[in-house]
C-alpha cells in the first residue's frame, strides 16, 4: 500500500484494476460484509504495495481474490478520487485472463455483467466513475 500523505494531510492510496471483458460482459466482484466500504461491486483489483509494479500487483490481488492468472494489458483509465478519510488512485488496466475460472476466493462474489446492466449495481465513488467512462462508450 502506498500511504503518502498529500497537502490535506489525508492518506494517498494507489489502487489497481482490472477491466476484464469477455463476450460483451465485464467481471465484477463485490466487497466482503467486514470491508471497507462492505458489499459494494467494484472492478477486481487491490492496492499496491510498496517496491511493486502496477501489473505486478494486479495480478497478485486476482488471484487471491478470484484464483485466476490474468495478462494485464494497456492503462484503460486514471481516475483521483477524494473520500472522506483518504484520496484514491485508481488506475484501471485492461486485463485478460489466461488461466483458471473466476471464484469468490477473497471476495464477497464474483459476476459478469453486460455493460447496459452495470448501473444496477452500487459501486464506491472511483469505481462508479469507471463505470460511467465505459458506459459512456455504449
Amino acid at each position: 500500500m502506498t500511504d503518502e500523505k498529500t497537502a490535506d494531510d489525508k492518506p494517498h492510496v494507489r489502487v489497481v484494476a482490472a477491466e476484464i471483458e469477455d463476450a460483451g460482459k465485464y467481471l465484477i466482484t463485490q466487497r466482503n460484509p467486514h470491508a471497507v466500504l462492505p458489499l459494494l461491486w467494484e472492478f477486481p483489483g487491490g492496492k499496491v504495495e510498496p517496491g511493486e509494479s502496477d501489473a505486478s500487483a494486479l495480478a497478485r490481488e486476482l488471484f487471491e481474490k478470484m484464483r485466476v492468472h490474468v495478462k494485464v494489458g494497456d492503462l484503460a483509465l486514471a481516475i483521483c478520487h477524494e473520500y472522506d478519510k483518504y484520496t484514491l488512485d485508481l488506475l484501471v488496466y485492461k486485463a485478460m485472463i489466461i488461466e483458471g475460472e473466476p471464484k469468490a476466493a477473497a471476495v464477497n462474489d464474483v459476476r459478469w455483467v453486460e455493460a447496459e446492466r452495470l448501473s444496477d449495481y452500487k459501486f464506491p465513488g472511483a469505481d462508479q466513475q469507471t463505470v460511467d467512462a465505459l458506459l459512456s462508450e455504449y
